[in-house]
């Protein structure tokens, strides 16, 4: 098991999204978003090369793999490390995820 390190934006991303969802959906939604956020995150801790490499290998950053979130358009983004999960961004699917994730890896 490795355990997953969100990064401070990672963890922005996904208090913004369960605000979002509260304020669009109500507390209910809201409480399954954040219990599928921590599921998707739990599963990827057991099996980290479970993520998709598409994405990083369509924008050329090596080892970035991509994890969606069950029954929400959101994408976990991450790097396997030797003893833990590195999770840059949470995603909407329909955000334009090339381009936030060019800008936001390359001032990391």
């Amino acid at each position: 098991m490795k355990p997953a390190v969100l990064r401070p934006q990672a963890l922005r991303d996904q208090q913004g999204e369960v605000r979002y969802y509260r304020q669009e959906g109500g507390t209910r939604v809201a409480v399954k978003l954040a219990k599928a956020t921590d599921a998707a995150l739990d599963k990827l801790e057991y099996e980290p090369g479970m993520g998709s490499p598409v994405l990083g290998k369509r924008l050329g950053i090596p080892g970035l793999r991509t994890w969606r979130v069950a029954k929400f358009p959101l994408l976990w983004c991450y790097f396997e490390r030797e003893d833990h999960l590195d999770v840059v961004r949470l995603l909407g699917e329909r955000q334009d995820v090339a381009a936030i994730l060019a800008g936001s890896l390359a001032s990391n």
